[in-house]
């Protein structure tokens, strides 16, 4: 899979800062608008390329209806025109004798608004994160952390397609039953105990028929590509209601994804071997063991998670830095997601997302919610401006952002997922 497109020596006539998530090596996909139907495009440092434009004007062959928006689920579908769209987008940027004809067909960033890349037909929330399963556990089941399924069976529920959006939206402030240990009856009323999550979002692209499962060894292929995802979480709301079936209004408020789809095919430097598991652990069943999974299935990406409050904005303090992750703390890798999903005859579609729950890592700089970061509340995160946060308050914007390292190859970036809390309306 690696190929021209991924040479570090390849630059672009369009400028691109140094260090900036969308070099010409990553060209991840999005739909945008400035003004005008909402179509597909390419994103290059501070510009995006037009599909829709560079088809009608005959600069790629890729058929029209897959790039003029207004969402490219079709075009995730279409995995041989997916590579073939990024190979001839990739020459046009790279050689300055296409300037003339391509760049009447860039855009501003700045002046666009970016839409969610697919319609989300379906969104299922996993629970992949080991480190942040066994924190999260530790709070409420001291002696079990992890319940004896974790390790066998990767863990998800399905959560509400209609509330995910792109990132920039307000997160407004959920409200509902919570109950706390020392009250008599639950109440209603606003959370007061709001959080985030850090996650990495897969997007689904070819889909299967209902009752056919996926094999492991296909299911790669069946990955149009990542984002990031923000699973907006209310703890106090969460406590109350998911016994005995699991998270509802604690999740459905607000789910906040990335805008750009960094590809499966501009990933394939950044592919690593999945962690070994623990001495003791046992091995993924049959249906959930590949070989060249195993190999290649997991991905070397640095996560991040910032925090500015509105007092900092105020006082134009720079973001507090929250916690430093990787994807490669996933219990299970994406395929195995895929295929555990489809086991039971399940049909996916194109389009539909996939979260792989908290990327937390092993430490306490590394926990990716503030249930963690806290200890369940009981241990407020001291900021340096001098404000201490247990759970989000009103005013406090939450950014992640992402980036893909390997050695011999330029790095590439997600842009950032973002959200600011406001008060319920």
């Amino acid at each position: 899979m690696i190929d021209a497109t991924h040479d570090p020596a390849l630059t672009s006539w369009v400028d691109v800062p140094d260090g900036h998530d969308f070099p010409v090596q990553n060209l991840p996909l999005g739909i945008f608008s400035g003004g005008d139907a909402p179509r597909g495009g390419m994103a290059i440092g501070e510009r995006i390329v037009d599909l829709a434009a560079l088809s009608a004007a005959g600069l790629i062959d890729v058929a029209p209806a897959l790039v003029a928006g207004p969402t490219l689920n079709a075009l995730l579908a279409d995995t041989a025109a997916r590579r073939r769209l990024r190979v001839q987008v990739s020459a046009l940027l790279a050689d300055p004798a296409h300037r003339t004809a391509v760049e009447p067909h860039l855009v501003a960033a700045g002046d666009v608004t970016l839409h969610l890349p697919a319609a989300i037909g379906d969104y299922t929330d996993f629970y992949v994160g080991i480190h942040h399963a066994t924190a999260i556990g530790r709070l409420f089941r001291p002696d079990q952390p992890l319940l004896p399924n974790y390790k066998y069976v990767p863990i998800g529920y399905h959560g509400r397609a209609s509330t995910v959006r792109p990132s920039g939206m307000p997160v407004v402030r959920p409200a509902g039953q919570r109950k706390a240990p020392a009250d008599a009856e639950p109440t209603v009323g606003p959370s007061r105990r709001l959080d985030y999550e850090l996650e990495m979002g897969v997007w689904i692209g070819a889909g299967n028929d209902l009752g056919r499962p996926i094999p492991i060894a296909a299911a790669a292929d069946h990955i149009a590509g990542l984002s990031l995802l923000n699973d907006w979480s209310a703890r106090d709301l969460q406590a109350w209601e998911y016994v005995p079936l699991g998270p509802f209004l604690a999740k459905s408020f607000l789910t906040t994804v990335s805008s750009w789809i960094v590809t499966a095919e501009a990933l394939a430097p950044f592919r690593i071997a999945q962690a070994p598991r623990p001495d003791g652990d046992p091995q993924p069943l049959p249906y959930l063991l590949d070989a060249a999974d195993q190999a290649a299935g997991a991905f070397a990406i640095r996560l991040t998670v910032d925090l500015t409050t509105a007092a900092m904005r105020a006082a134009s303090t720079a973001p507090v830095r929250l916690a430093t992750s990787a994807a490669r703390h996933m219990y299970w890798t994406a395929a195995q997601m895929v295929t555990h999903h489809a086991s039971n005859g399940c049909a996916l579609n194109p389009g539909d997302l996939l979260g792989t729950g908290t990327l937390s890592g092993p430490d306490l700089g590394s926990c990716g919610s503030l249930i963690e970061l806290s200890a369940g509340g009981t241990n407020p995160v001291a900021l340096p401006n001098g404000e201490t946060r247990t759970f989000l308050d009103d005013g406090d914007e939450v950014t992640l952002r992402g980036t893909a390292h390997a050695p011999g190859f330029v790095g590439i970036g997600f842009g950032e997922c973002r959200g600011l809390v406001v008060a319920m309306l």
